[in-house]
């Protein structure tokens, strides 16, 4: 059972990752997810996920709007009970971050 369990977690964790990269930076064409904005997302067994977050500078016109956007698209989902988005800067973003495929579609390879 618990073996079961594991695994529900780590589909739900692929499909929580799923919404997240339906996400767009308002000023860049490339979801959030592979600019690399999202840090990680902790699951417990209830099912209520805290995500962690940044933007790419603290003063980002979507500083409010963006989290908020990422916290109702992942409680609207099924397997979801409740949603939590937590913004840090530590460590701030940088390019670095960004996934290769954010990288190639940004024209930085």
């Amino acid at each position: 059972m618990e073996a079961e369990t594991e695994i529900d977690m780590a589909e739900l964790g692929e499909k929580i990752i799923e919404v997240i990269k339906t996400i767009y930076d308002p000023e860049i064409p490339v979801d959030i997810y592979e600019l690399g904005l999202i840090y990680d997302v902790f699951i417990n067994e209830d099912r209520e996920v805290k995500i962690l977050m940044t933007l790419t500078t603290p003063n980002c016109p979507v500083a409010e709007s963006l989290p908020l956007e990422v916290e109702e698209k992942v409680k609207s989902m099924k397997m979801v009970t409740d949603a939590e988005v937590e913004i840090t800067f530590d460590p701030p973003w940088s390019q670095d971050l960004m996934s290769d495929a954010a990288k190639l579609e940004l024209g930085m390879l």
